[in-house]
């Protein structure tokens, strides 16, 4: 099981983030790192939670990371992870990058488990939809984001694993400079607890379903037979990319006990298919219907729909993505490091001086 963030993730922009890290009693059951300080919590989760954390002075870290804390014993998903977004260093312009990890003493005593994560100022894609409301999001600005998700999914797809639980919450938000048709933000994709190598994603036999994720953003054959593969994250997508232009859930299924049943129900009828409004623009349709296809061998590829009218031509370049520096396969972005510093500036008076028994850091970091 995974550390899974709660749907509602808390968006901290700008003034909420000074003012969290401005706190002079910052909750600190899980301790420091070594070369970092932990600060105000992110997020909470069944395992453990999320913390952002500025990194010392003469760190070579970013100034300001997010990490994901749960004790040794129950760390075993977030190990996982780890394991994962290593294989998956190779794109970090679409997947969130991950700087390392820690073991620290919590105040209890007790052993805890610190994935180093990179940062994102953003919030979570969920945040951004909420944020809009029932208007959904500009459909310029969906296909960006689109396109960014799916470049991620590619790289995925191709390195022989399944995300299995897609959907707005696993997709984070970094600030970017640029003047090209969303210059706010970019995608990347997160939370690798329940991903798994294709050759291991096979029917579950017990009498339990085999299927892992959540049920809105869920596939037909994940649903009635248990079986999830590179083109069931394709149905995730299509479920999100839906959910941004209109501002509302794939399925209309009213909250209650039965919630996810009542999902499940609808994704085992053989003729349901989550409606596509007439108003969307004809690019947007078609992207739709290759995406949420209920027969799996129709269902397009992510290296497929990259070709596709609604996606096509938007690039890093259109975009004018501002310069990324890598060192050993760790990006720094100028735009969240200016961020960042602000965030330092604001907390190093209520941070303590860093012990002396320092690493020797192997990493340039330039800025």
């Amino acid at each position: 099981m995974k550390l899974k963030i709660k749907r509602k993730r808390e968006n901290l922009d700008d003034q909420e983030v000074q003012e969290n890290v401005n706190e002079k009693v910052i909750k600190n059951n899980y301790g420091d790192g070594v070369a970092w300080r932990r600060g105000a919590r992110l997020g909470e989760g069944s395992f453990g939670s999320v913390y952002l954390a500025i990194s010392n002075k003469i760190s070579c870290f970013p100034l300001a990371m997010a990490v994901k804390s749960a004790e040794l014993s129950v760390s075993e998903s977030i190990q996982e992870e780890k394991e994962i977004l290593s294989n998956l260093s190779g794109c970090p312009n679409n997947i969130i990058q991950c700087f390392g990890d820690e073991i620290t003493v919590a105040d209890d005593g007790s052993m805890v488990y610190n994935l180093l994560l990179e940062y994102a100022s953003g919030g979570s894609l969920a945040d951004r939809i909420n944020k809009f409301g029932p208007k959904g999001l500009p459909e310029s600005e969906v296909r960006c984001f689109t396109r960014s998700i799916l470049e991620g999914l590619n790289y995925i797809h191709e390195s022989d694993y399944v995300h299995r639980d897609l959907k707005p919450e696993n997709i984070l938000l970094l600030h970017k400079s640029g003047r090209g048709i969303t210059a706010e933000f970019t995608a990347k994709l997160c939370d690798f607890g329940l991903s798994k190598r294709v050759k291991k994603c096979r029917k579950n036999e017990l009498e339990e379903p085999y299927w892992r994720g959540t049920p809105m953003f869920l596939s037909p054959e994940a649903a009635m037979d248990g079986l999830q593969d590179t083109r069931s994250d394709i149905w995730s997508l299509g479920c999100i990319v839906l959910e941004m232009l209109t501002g509302k859930p794939a399925w209309n299924v009213r909250e209650g006990p039965n919630y996810e049943a009542n999902i499940l129900k609808k994704l085992q009828r053989r003729n349901q298919l989550p409606k596509i409004p007439g108003y969307l623009s004809q690019n947007a349709k078609g992207f739709l219907n290759c995406c949420l296809e209920r027969n799996v061998s129709h269902r397009l590829s992510a290296k497929t729909l990259l070709t596709h009218p609604f996606v096509d031509g938007l690039n890093n370049d259109d975009e004018e993505e501002e310069e990324i520096e890598y060192m050993h396969g760790w990006s720094f972005i100028s735009k969240e490091n200016d961020y960042a510093n602000q965030i330092q500036e604001q907390s190093y008076q209520y941070l303590q001086i860093p012990s002396q028994n320092w690493p020797q850091c192997q990493y340039l970091h330039v800025i």
